[in-house]
């Protein structure tokens, strides 16, 4: 009998900036780590912002959640979203990672700049802006492969 998969998406605050040097040393890390406890996922990251998607069985998950929640390069860790899968979306990424640029101009209008629409107190609205994400990294990233 399988392990039932479980997923949280979460939003938190970086302590201090990360530059594509940190950046690349946290993603070696993460996936090191996720594949060695049979973790898949996706991070994003902007403006000193992460929002990640973990997936896993429940009991990696938590114990990887207590982890950066103690983690000091995070802050005001607030999960958005746990939900059962039935099979993984990321499985073909131990952490999947999707740099995003900051624009030189402003937005076009309903154009995703910040994570703040995941932050709402309208979880309704957090739990479309998580799905959106995770429907457009997924596939941005099958169209960039």
């Amino acid at each position: 009998m399988s392990t039932p998969l479980v997923s949280v998406s979460y939003v938190s605050t970086a302590a201090e900036s990360f530059d594509d040097a940190a950046l690349t040393a946290l993603l070696a890390q993460s996936r090191a780590s996720n594949h060695e406890h049979d973790l898949t996922g996706m991070l994003l990251y902007r403006r000193g912002r992460f929002f990640q998607v973990l997936e896993g069985s429940q009991d990696a998950v938590d114990e990887l959640m207590t982890k950066i929640r103690c983690d000091p390069r995070h802050t005001d860790v607030r999960v958005l979203l746990t939900e059962q899968l039935d099979e993984r979306r990321f499985s073909e990424w131990t952490m999947g990672y999707e740099p995003i640029g900051v624009p030189s101009s402003p937005p076009p209008e309903g154009f995703r700049d910040t994570f703040a629409d995941l932050e709402s107190d309208d979880d309704d609205a957090s739990i479309r802006a998580v799905r959106e994400l995770t429907v457009w990294f997924r596939a941005r990233t099958t169209v960039d492969a």
